[in-house]
């Protein structure tokens, strides 16, 4: 294990709904050299909440490709640790319970019963995926839980909604990105913070887990740079510090959507039983964000010298498999 200073401690958090593709790791390369450059320390957390999704071996494999590719983490998941599923999430939802039952005593969620057909329904303007207005239906319409509970089929439990503050304009300056600022109740209205009777949803959970295992800098993709406010509503709702935040653009298609199914296989699992050597893909990932020549093979490590953000093109990458 290497010993970095606990000044910056960023994080590896991916999701076992299937194999880690280029998209995945071109982030999880600049996530690793930011921390390093920085002196900082890294945390490999498993985002397993969507069991529905989950791919069976998904995380054995998704560690091992990582490896292979030549990234290292100081602690959390595959450390040899022997309290792996401490960085499990699907084992910490007693963790989410206490904060949802904090924001509850604070009224500052409640239960609701709409589904997203409801939601859909109920708009008088076009929306997107990432931000599907919600008008509050619910908000002062059950006392508790367990009436909105007795209104759904034994099948679904009611959603926690977070109240969002009417005209407040939340701001702050991203690493990459730079000045963003953005009112929640205009974009989101009332945003869904889990839909777990325990508080176990992305929204609520990513907030208390970087909290709890100190994470101050978090690297990810752009398309979830307008959720961001949401997430710092949390934080200062549990009284909590927010890390510092770097979004960056994504690597899409030649359609201009991120990289998925259609585009091709590029899974790193597939690259490799093609014989394609880490250090290739390493070098076309690095040849992106303007660090290598185009073709060059390079190591994950030898790029460090070489890391400088402010080369990374601010338009998506599209990715072509010619580039390997």
């Amino acid at each position: 294990m290497n010993c970095f200073s606990p000044q910056t401690r960023g994080r590896l958090a991916p999701s076992p709904t299937g194999a880690l593709h280029l998209g995945n790791i071109r982030t999880f390369m600049i996530t690793w050299l930011l921390a390093r450059t920085q002196g900082g320390r890294l945390v490999m957390r498993i985002e397993d909440l969507d069991h529905p999704k989950n791919k069976p071996g998904a995380v054995t494999g998704m560690i091992d490709d990582l490896r292979w590719l030549g990234f290292d983490w100081d602690e959390g998941y595959g450390c040899g640790q022997e309290h792996d599923s401490a960085y499990l999430q699907s084992r910490r939802v007693e963790h989410y319970a206490k904060a949802l039952a904090r924001l509850i005593e604070q009224n500052l969620v409640y239960p609701c019963t709409c589904s997203r057909r409801d939601v859909e329904a109920g708009l008088s303007a076009p929306h997107s995926d990432e931000a599907l207005f919600y008008e509050g239906h619910c908000r002062d319409r059950y006392l508790d839980f367990a009436a909105a509970q007795a209104k759904l089929p034994a099948t679904r439990v009611p959603a926690w909604r977070f109240k969002v503050p009417a005209n407040l304009a939340v701001r702050f300056t991203d690493g990459f990105y730079g000045e963003y600022s953005q009112v929640p109740a205009e974009l989101s209205g009332d945003f869904v913070l889990a839909r777990h009777a325990l508080g176990a949803g992305y929204m609520l959970a990513v907030v208390v887990d970087d909290n709890a295992m100190g994470v101050n800098q978090v690297v990810r993709g752009d398309d979830l740079l307008a959720a961001t406010p949401r997430q710092i509503l949390i934080y200062r709702a549990l009284g909590l510090q927010p890390p510092a935040y770097i979004h960056l653009p994504l690597m899409v298609g030649a359609d201009g959507h991120r990289l998925a199914k259609r585009h091709g296989d590029t899974r790193v699992a597939y690259f490799r039983e093609t014989g394609i050597s880490a250090n290739r893909i390493i070098g076309a990932l690095a040849a992106s964000c303007g660090w290598a020549k185009q073709g060059e093979e390079i190591s994950l490590a030898a790029l460090l010298p070489r890391f400088d953000l402010s080369l990374l093109p601010r338009e998506p990458f599209v990715w072509r498999d010619e580039l390997l």
